[in-house]
């Protein structure tokens, strides 16, 4: 990195910590620390709920999945704008109503305090993880790519977030996504911008979609249905559905961001705004992945993006092996530029059955290719059996240092940056807000005072700052990151929106048959998860019908039952 880059990096983030410090300095209770005294309107919620969502997982492995694989895995956001306006109808006002502070205090409400903590716990256990993933997953990419030592970088990502979370709580988490929001969305379009400007001046914009799409990087949509595919339209629009109502409509994350709004109508135009933006949002991320992959037609390609585990593999004792396939890539690479630049020639020309041949050609060289590339993963297994020979989260941060002019790259990494602090942020304070509103304040200290709650906030905060830190400072391996962090959340959502299910629409269902059904759906999902191939997608839909047959099933096997609700 140039000086230019560090002064925009070092600039951007002292800015938005000392701006969330100021700003929101001064909460005097539990109330304005954990809901913002319920003063935020619409765009705020809107901006907060969709920096909580998307972490830097989001802006380092989606680009790379699309040049991969295709954007197909926007289908995984189709249920969310249907959820958003489901959730809005139904569960926003059920929480405004009652004024809780957690989703999970409306459990006990409605059921009883063991189904509240069940709830509760298997947010925590899952959501600190997820913590310590948002700060890890950009420190293992840049500590590579950069040289950085992985330790310091875990160090600074979570004492920002640390600092500004702890002074401020949630006002000062909505009110620093703001600015994250703005540096994430003004660095992309950059990148966007340049990736085009970067291709050869005989290859424009609609050029470049022509390549992508000819070589399946355009593949959007897929309409077969097929349970064993991830990224299909049904999975999209009921797994991923079911895991949007599931997070936003649950996890305290994202819950604690409309909880702060001045009015239910305040919340559900946030909701709405994010339904609406967010597909767009990430279809142009992913359509940044596809135009780098196109932009590698045209420049000499990696074999293999992280360079730390290329090397060690170059230097080991299958180095010549491995270098022979990366001889026999680069080959295959200079016959993809010929067919690229002939088929756009031919276009040009009106020659559509030379373009066809070219096509053809250049799909075939495509195949070769990841041929090739499968090959050389297996001598990269060869040099060390534990290496990690997924290299999607390295591919757009590796075009971006290479060929981005100084300054923007100082930028893109303070979009990294800016969106791992805000995911964090998030976490943490719903994770302060759990632990103290449904377990420390219902079960330990009923009756201290706002004083002491508000400390006590501060203090679990900060304890769940340094829990993050510590499991980001020992984890490893992680695979392909944005699936990672989805799979992790699968594993309970389905759990929890089922019992929320149960408790919004089957009011005739009480504690006893919810808790059993709840503790069966975890134990069947873990099951999935452990001894099957099913996509984590469907875990969700999974976890939610479990629990709503079993808890009926129960129900009509003790009709006479006279265990009763709360309610």
């Amino acid at each position: 990195m140039k000086t230019l880059d560090w002064i925009v990096l070092i600039g951007t983030l002292s800015f938005i910590v000392i701006y969330g410090v100021w700003k929101t300095r001064g909460s005097k209770n539990i109330e304005g620390y954990l809901k913002g005294d319920n003063t935020m309107k619409w765009w705020t919620i809107g901006l907060s709920i969709m920096a909580t969502q998307a972490s830097a997982i989001t802006f380092l492995s989606a680009p790379g999945q699309a040049y991969d694989d295709g954007m197909r895995f926007v289908q995984f956001y189709f249920g969310l704008p249907i959820a958003m306006v489901i959730l809005s109808i139904t569960v926003v006002p059920i929480y405004h109503k009652l004024k809780v502070y957690t989703a999970y205090e409306y459990l006990e409400n409605r059921f009883d305090l063991k189904t509240r903590v069940l709830t509760a716990i298997l947010f925590l256990t899952q959501r600190g993880l997820a913590a310590g993933f948002t700060i890890f997953a950009p420190s293992l990419i840049l500590s590579t790519l950069l040289g950085w030592n992985i330790y310091y970088t875990n160090l600074v990502i979570g004492l920002m977030v640390i600092i500004y979370t702890v002074s401020g709580g949630t006002k000062a988490v909505a009110q620093t996504q703001k600015y994250q929001m703005g540096v994430i969305l003004l660095g992309m379009v950059a990148a966007g911008i340049l990736v085009v400007k970067l291709m050869p001046e005989n290859v424009g914009f609609v050029d470049a979609l022509e390549i992508a799409g000819k070589t399946g990087r355009l593949n959007v949509v897929d309409l077969e249905f097929d349970p064993t595919s991830k990224y299909n339209i049904w999975s999209g629009l009921i797994g991923g559905g079911f895991l949007a109502l599931s997070y936003f409509g649950t996890d305290q994350s994202q819950v604690a961001r409309y909880l702060t709004g001045s009015s239910i109508g305040q919340s559900r135009l946030g909701l709405l705004f994010n339904g609406i933006i967010k597909i767009p949002m990430q279809f142009f991320i992913l359509l940044i992945g596809a135009l780098v992959y196109v932009f590698y037609i045209f420049q000499p390609a990696p074999l293999f993006f992280n360079n730390v585990i290329e090397e060690r593999t170059i230097q080991s004792e299958v180095g010549a092996e491995y270098l022979d396939k990366k001889e026999r890539y680069d080959n295959i690479n200079t016959e993809k530029r010929q067919y690229a630049i002939g088929y756009l020639e031919a276009l040009d020309e009106g020659n559509d059955l030379e373009a066809k041949k070219k096509v053809q050609a250049l799909q075939q060289a495509d195949k070769k290719s990841k041929a090739v590339k499968k090959e050389a993963l297996s001598v990269i297994e060869k040099a060390d059996p534990n290496a990690d020979t997924n290299d999607t989260n390295f591919i757009f941060l590796t075009f971006v240092i290479n060929y981005l002019p100084a300054g923007l790259v100082g930028l893109i990494i303070a979009v990294i940056f800016s969106a791992s602090m805000s995911s964090t942020s998030s976490e943490l304070n719903a994770l302060a807000s759990t632990t103290i509103v449904d377990i420390y304040k219902r079960l330990y200290k009923k009756n201290a005072s706002e004083r002491h709650y508000l400390n006590a906030s501060k203090v679990f905060t900060m304890f769940w700052g340094v829990y993050a830190i510590l499991f980001a400072m020992y984890a490893n391996r992680l695979g392909t990151l944005i699936e990672a962090v989805n799979k992790l959340g699968s594993l309970v959502y389905g759990t929890i929106l089922g019992v929320f299910l149960v408790a919004f629409y089957m009011k005739n269902i009480k504690a006893r048959e919810t808790f059993i059904a709840a503790i069966i759906s975890e134990s069947i999902i873990l099951l999935c998860f452990f001894f099957t191939d099913i996509p984590f997608l469907w875990y969700n839909v999974i976890g939610s019908l479990i629990v709503l047959i079993v808890a009926y099933l129960l129900k009509i096997l003790r009709p006479d039952s006279n265990i009763t609700s709360n309610n």
